[in-house]
């Protein structure tokens, strides 16, 4: 959407701060933080969302070496149960943090 109209306010010093810290919180801009809030669109905030990716391409690296060595013939059998596992809590933690479990969730700017 193309913003060309401009809004000016006068607000104290500790509110202007205040935004400015959720507005980085949230990866945005304080334009569009605020117009996020006064939309009253929700803001999403996912702590620990890239260490849970981070692992996750971990394990589809080792997955995808395994499948190179079986198409080469070098590996008939693998066990996989710790793979299974680390999904399995990697699975867990990304369903908290849709949950909220580890979510911090702006929906005002006070």
């Amino acid at each position: 959407m193309k913003k060309d109209k401009q809004f000016s306010i006068r607000i104290s010093e500790q509110d202007l701060e205040t935004i400015r810290r959720k507005a980085a919180q949230a990866h945005m801009t304080q334009s569009d933080y605020v117009t996020a809030c006064c939309l009253r669109k929700r803001i999403v905030i996912l702590d620990g969302l890239k260490e849970v990716l981070r692992q996750q391409k971990a394990i589809g690296n080792n997955l995808n070496q395994l499948a190179v060595l079986a198409n080469m013939g070098k590996v008939q059998f693998a066990n996989l149960d710790a793979a299974t596992q680390a999904f399995a809590k990697i699975n867990t933690a990304l369903r908290e943090l849709q949950e909220g479990g580890a979510v911090k969730s702006q929906s005002s700017i006070s």
